[in-house]
């Protein structure tokens, strides 16, 4: 299996050496990534992957079985042998923008939780662009407006962002009913990795996300749409500072 080197705290790391344990002309494995595979509602980091004799760009990457394979776009030089040495870099500026994405879907989720008692029933983060299914929901322009204010309040809070991993009884306990579709993992996911905004905010994610909330800079909700009868997208865009 491979090892998952960017949790529980270390989204920071863009740069890092492993080795190959299976290599094909379409992908890579590794026994060890801080590549984030897509999944819940992530994308996954792109980059490329570097060896004695070749280096290929990295264009996907996604969990099969326990492994984290690393698409390949373009190939230069011979696909390696297992136990060669290699070197990643990962996008650095993409894998950025997506945790700034990734904890301000939190905050939006939190504020329209408390705010409106709903839950957050899926999401998609995008680099340029993201969204947030809500039900039961029912939001007039005003409501929207609000949303985004209170948002904005609690981002220039400034406040801390940490990661840690949980046991499951205890994140069961201390996640706030509507907060995480917890009966979604399976129970056989012990412990489980939490993403804490401090006093704030108490969700299981296994996303990446940024240490402090003034990272993510200004939300903007760009648009609402109805998905059902008692469901409200919510789009949003972020900007610098």
């Amino acid at each position: 299996m491979t090892d998952l080197r960017y949790l529980p705290d270390s989204e920071d790391v863009t740069s890092f050496d492993a080795a190959v344990t299976e290599a094909t002309e379409d992908s890579l494995v590794l026994d060890g990534t801080y590549f984030y595979p897509e999944g819940g509602g992530q994308p996954p980091d792109h980059g490329s992957l570097a060896w004695d004799g070749g280096e290929a760009t990295v264009v996907d990457v996604y969990k099969d079985h326990g492994e984290v394979r690393h698409e390949i776009g373009e190939l230069s030089g011979e696909v390696p042998e297992p136990g060669t040495a290699v070197h990643g870099e990962i996008d650095a500026e993409r894998r950025r923008t997506l945790r700034r994405m990734h904890t301000a879907q939190h905050v939006v989720s939190r504020v329209v939780l408390d705010e409106y008692g709903a839950t957050t029933a899926g999401n998609q983060i995008y680099p340029d662009r993201s969204r947030i299914d809500f039900e039961p929901a029912d939001f007039d322009d005003e409501d929207v407006a609000f949303i985004e204010d209170r948002s904005n309040e609690v981002i220039q809070r400034d406040l801390a962002v940490t990661k840690a991993e949980r046991p499951r009884e205890e994140v069961e306990r201390e996640t706030d009913e509507g907060r995480a579709l917890l009966d979604l993992i399976p129970d056989s996911v012990d412990p489980l990795r939490v993403v804490e905004i401090e006093d704030y905010d108490y969700c299981p994610c296994g996303g990446t996300h940024v240490t402090h909330l003034g990272e993510i800079g200004r939300l903007e909700i760009v648009d609402t749409s109805r998905k059902g009868a008692d469901t409200e997208r919510i789009e949003f865009v972020l900007h610098e500072g």
